[in-house]
């Protein structure tokens, strides 16, 4: 969700004249923070998971699903019960993007004390949070689905109630999608507006995302699409399916962690460790392969919400000299991770940064490394300002450093601790794709969470040069990618006496389920890594059991026994009675999608393909054990 400033929002011609101002203060900012924090020690491992939900109107007559635009009323009313018990209330809703969507969290962070016992309440707390909006729309035949990107989205008619897109200029629309309705942006506060209007205005030009069109039996060839929009034919390539705006990004939903850290120093390392591990979780959550109604050639949203905030100008992007702009900038700010901090060994690919600025935090005692991981933040733009939050103080409020690093979405999220808060350094694990299930997502939860306490139980090292980290994150988009590609990795984890021999390779191109499950000679995996340490810890017959089932449908999807929501989607697609083998996915396939969807999610429905059944494993987990 990023920071909720409350104010008078600036366009980009008035926000510009304070970038310069709101980069410095942000600094400063941070360095207040540091000189404080720096030292802070002994914190416990807190730890808390933010789902995002689509709310999906059914009209069973027409057959037909839409995205259901009333999203800020039942809100209202989530909002409303939190405050009306705030130190105990068991969950929190927060605004996201779209209209249609909802952002949850556990009202308190979970705590790892040793006692793993909290894991057994992870999924009733998921089930919760769905309940709860579930209570609410009733009667409305609106579902609350958790979907990574809705099948339909930016097709004609696919809001609840309709709306047109407006791409004229004259109708200063925040977007000028020729897909995306302003109505379909969370009207309730104005930094989602002002962010897609801002990052088109900086641009110059609609941002543009083209994905590769799935080419089945029937697809025309060349594929290709005109609009009545001249930007819109200009910017849309050949045999790719064009997308025009940020709501086709910020509108997708997806599962995150955040992980408090013992220390400055433990954030680091943990942030570092779990960098080479993105890709891989990305693959193995895959569940975007349908947008605009097509089956397009990629398994993940994460290249298309990077093109949807891409603000870089055509200086930036490199294809104008630099002449207004310092630097060409190779990514989005929505990208994956272009530096270690705590290792400088493997940071291969050079990255920008304002010289003063990181000498001005080297000069006030901050490391190099996270130096330039700060400064490299702040070579962005501010692109969304508020009239009253210009003048702020640099010792109690934060709002400007947040301001910039809350829209440098990256793969990983270092975060120092908010001013006046107990709260301490933490990091946030960004790239899961959202599952269809509260089981699912529990799953993806506790596995990094376990990941993340063998990697500190062990001093676990997954340092790998970043240019193969950029590497594996394209890999792990591609169609099918956790059955059929393979990622590079570090060969040999374990520190000390298991350092890799001279004549052996540092690292090695691997199978996701290599990774995960482990191989003889190969690589350890990282769930047999996770037992390893369970072992090393007490763990009651109730949560061994729960820990198994998670475990379970992890290791079975990196085999491929079970099916990852994209290759399950492609596969419903595909034996629809209504496909006709020609990419396209009709209102009625997509009605029938969503219904399923639906119905796995409230347990009306079996699907062992995508669930897979853990019985046998949890007897022989448990035969272990015992």
């Amino acid at each position: 969700m990023g920071l909720l400033s409350e104010g008078s929002p600036l366009s980009w011609q008035e926000t510009k004249k304070h970038v310069d101002h709101v980069k410095k203060s942000g600094i400063r900012q941070f360095l207040s923070i540091y000189r404080r924090l720096k030292d802070r020690q002994k914190d416990h491992l807190k730890w808390g998971d933010e789902i995002e939900y689509t709310l999906v109107h059914f009209d069973h007559e027409r057959k037909t699903a839409r995205l259901y635009l009333d999203g800020p009323k039942y809100l209202e009313t989530l909002q409303e019960e939190e405050k009306r018990s705030p130190d105990s209330h068991p969950t929190t809703w927060r605004p996201e993007y779209g209209s249609y969507m909802l952002e949850s969290t556990p009202g308190k962070p979970w705590v790892f004390v040793g006692d793993l016992s909290e894991f057994n309440d992870v999924e009733p707390n998921m089930k919760l949070r769905r309940e709860e909006i579930t209570k609410l729309l009733e009667g409305t035949n609106v579902s609350c689905l958790t979907v990574t990107t809705f099948p339909r989205i930016g097709c004609p008619d696919f809001t609840q109630p309709i709306y047109r897109p407006t791409p004229q200029p004259e109708a200063d629309g925040a977007s000028r999608s020729v897909f995306y309705p302003d109505q379909a942006i969370y009207p309730g506060h104005p930094r989602f507006r002002t962010l897609t209007r801002n990052i088109r205005d900086r641009r110059g030009s609609k941002v543009a995302m083209n994905l590769p069109i799935f080419r089945d039996a029937n697809t025309p060839s060349p594929f290709v699409e005109t609009f009545d929009d001249p930007e819109a034919n200009a910017a849309s390539l050949k045999d790719h399916v064009y997308l025009d705006c940020m709501g086709f990004g910020m509108g997708c939903s997806c599962l995150q962690m955040t992980f408090q850290a013992c220390s400055v120093d433990e954030g680091k390392y943990l942030y570092d460790q779990l960098v080479p591990i993105c890709p891989i979780v990305m693959a193995l959550s895959a569940a975007a392969p349908i947008y605009r109604g097509y089956l397009v050639d990629s398994d993940c949203r994460w290249n298309v919400i990077s093109g949807s905030v891409d603000c870089r100008t055509p200086e930036e992007r490199g294809l104008k000299p630099l002449s207004e702009n310092k630097f060409v900038i190779p990514k989005s700010r929505y990208g994956s991770v272009d530096c270690y901090l705590a290792s400088d060994k493997y940071n291969d690919v050079p990255i920008q940064y304002e010289p003063e600025v990181l000498q001005e935090l080297i000069d006030e005692g901050v490391d190099e490394l996270l130096a330039k991981h700060i400064a490299h933040l702040f070579i962005r733009d501010t692109v969304s300002l508020f009239s009253e939050k210009i003048k702020q103080d640099l010792e109690k409020e934060s709002d400007h450093f947040e301001n910039i690093q809350s829209t440098n979405w990256q793969s990983m999220r270092f975060k120092p601790p908010p001013p006046n808060s107990d709260i301490g350094w933490r990091i946030e694990f960004r790239v899961c794709e959202v599952q269809v299930t509260d089981f699912e997502n529990a799953a993806y939860a506790v596995f990094i969470v376990l990941l993340t306490r063998a990697i500190m139980s062990f001093g676990l090292n997954f340092y790998m040069p970043i240019s193969k980290v950029d590497e594996n994150m394209e890999k792990a988009q591609r169609r099918d990618a956790a059955r059929a590609e393979k990622f590079y990795f570090r060969c040999q984890p374990f520190p000390g006496d298991f350092e890799v021999k001279a004549e052996d390779p540092e690292f090695s191109l691997m199978s996701v389920d290599t990774l995960i499950n482990g191989k003889d000679g190969e690589f350890p995996g990282l769930i047999p890594l996770i037992w390893r340490y369970l072992d090393s810890v007490h763990v009651d017959a109730e949560t061994h059991c729960t820990i198994s089932r998670y475990l379970c449908l992890i290791e079975r999807r990196a085999s491929g026994k079970v099916l990852t929501a994209a290759q399950w989607m492609r596969q419903f697609v595909h034996s629809h009675p209504k496909y006709s083998r020609d990419s396209v996915v009709s209102d009625e396939i997509n009605y029938d999608l969503m219904c399923a969807f639906d119905k796995i999610m409230k347990g009306q429905m079996g699907c062992p393909e995508l669930l897979g059944k853990c019985d046998d494993l949890l007897e022989r987990k448990d035969a272990q054990t015992s």
